[in-house]
C-alpha cells in the first residue's frame, strides 16, 4: 500500500513539472501557428523575460556594467524597488515592445522566405538575446521573488500522513507547481478560445495556412506576427517567473527549451491543447520511470527518457498526438 502510495506522489508531482513544460511549450505552438517555423528563441525569450522582470523589480540600472566602463562611473542601482505586479506589468511592456521590434527589424524582411530560413533567423536572435540579455541585466544568478508560495503543502501533508501506515508521511507537493498548474488551465483556455472565436485568431489560422492568400483578403501579416510573438512573449515571461521561482534566475533557464520539443513532438506543432497534454504525459511519464526503473539501471533517466519517448513517436505518429496531417500535392 505505501510503495502505491509513493508511485501516486511521484504521478501528481510528475503532472506538476508537466504543466511547468507545457508553458514553454505553449510559446512554440503560437508561433508555430501564425508562421509555420520553429521559433528556436523561445527558451532565450523566457531567460530574457525573466532577467528583465528581476532588473526593474530591483530598480537595476540597465547597461549598468557597459556605462561604468565607458565613463568610470559606479551605478548599480537606482535604489528604488518596484512592487511584484507593477514590475510584470512594465515586464509586459518590454516583451510587445520587443515583438515589434522584431517584426520590424527581422520578420517583415523575411516574408514568403523558405521555412528553414526563417529558422535560422530565430537562432541568430535566440544568440543575440542571450548576449544582450546579459549586457543589460548582468550574468549572475538572480532570485526571483513575486510573491509565489514555496514549499511543500503543509496541510495536504498533514491530511494524508498515515494513509499506508506509520512508514508513509503524507504526499509533498510543491505549493509552487499548483500555481503554475492553476495558471497554465487559465492560458490554455483563454488561448484556445482566443485562438477558435476571436477575429485576430481566425486571421492567425489564416496567415498560418497561406501568407499570400491572408495578405489577398486584406489581413495584416505585419500585425498579425508583432500580436503572437507579443503573446508568446507574455508566455514567455510565465514560464520565465515559473521557472525563476523554482530554481533561481540563470542563463541556464534558456534551455528549457530543450525538454519543450518532445512535448512538441508528442502534442504537434499546431495544437494548444496537445501541448498541455504532451507536457503532462512528458512529466508524468519521466517521473515514473525513474520512479520504478530508475533505480534497476543506475537513476538518471529523467535527462533522457523524454527525448526516447518523442522518438517513438516520431517514429510511428510524426504529427503528434493532436498535430494535423501534413499533405504535400507534387
Amino acid at each position: 500500500m505505501t510503495d502505491l502510495l509513493y508511485a501516486v506522489e511521484v504521478m501528481i508531482n510528475g503532472l506538476m513539472a508537466g504543466v511547468l513544460y507545457a508553458l514553454v511549450a505553449l510559446g512554440f505552438v503560437l508561433i508555430f501557428k501564425a508562421s509555420g517555423i520553429f521559433n528556436y528563441a523561445q527558451g532565450v525569450l523566457a531567460l530574457f523575460a525573466a532577467l528583465t522582470l528581476v532588473g526593474l523589480q530591483e530598480g537595476q540600472v540597465p547597461f549598468a556594467h557597459l556605462i561604468n566602463a565607458a565613463f568610470g562611473t559606479d551605478l548599480h542601482y537606482f535604489g528604488w524597488q518596484l512592487p511584484a505586479v507593477v514590475a510584470i506589468v512594465l515586464t509586459i511592456g518590454v516583451m510587445v515592445l520587443l515583438a515589434i521590434a522584431i517584426e520590424r527589424l527581422i520578420l517583415k524582411h523575411l516574408v514568403n522566405q523558405a521555412p528553414i530560413i526563417l529558422f535560422m533567423a530565430t537562432i541568430g536572435l535566440a544568440y543575440f538575446l542571450e548576449g544582450f540579455g546579459d549586457i543589460m541585466w548582468g550574468a549572475d544568478i538572480k532570485t526571483l521573488d513575486v510573491g509565489l508560495p514555496q514549499g511543500g503543502s503543509a496541510w495536504l501533508e498533514q491530511a494524508t500522513a498515515g494513509w499506508g501506515g506509520e512508514n508513509f508521511y503524507g504526499f509533498f507537493i510543491d505549493r509552487l507547481d499548483i500555481v503554475a498548474t492553476l495558471v497554465a488551465a487559465v492560458l490554455v483556455i483563454s488561448l484556445t478560445l482566443f485562438s477558435q472565436y476571436s477575429k485576430q485568431g481566425r486571421a492567425l489560422r489564416a496567415v498560418a495556412d497561406d501568407h499570400q492568400a491572408a495578405l489577398s483578403v486584406g489581413i495584416s501579416l505585419r500585425f498579425i506576427w508583432v500580436l503572437v510573438w507579443s503573446i508568446a512573449g507574455i508566455v514567455a515571461l510565465v514560464a520565465g517567473i515559473m521557472w525563476g521561482a523554482k530554481s533561481g534566475v540563470q542563463f541556464s533557464l534558456s534551455l528549457i527549451a530543450l525538454k519543450a520539443l518532445p512535448v512538441l513532438m508528442l502534442g504537434g506543432f499546431t495544437s494548444i491543447p496537445g501541448a498541455i497534454v504532451g507536457g503532462l504525459i512528458i512529466g508524468v511519464g519521466e517521473k515514473l520511470f525513474e520512479f520504478t526503473v530508475g533505480p534497476m539501471i543506475g537513476g538518471a533517466t529523467e535527462n533522457w527518457f523524454a527525448y526516447v519517448l518523442a522518438l517513438v513517436f516520431l517514429v510511428f505518429r510524426p504529427q503528434g498526438l493532436f498535430g494535423e496531417r501534413i499533405i504535400e500535392r507534387v
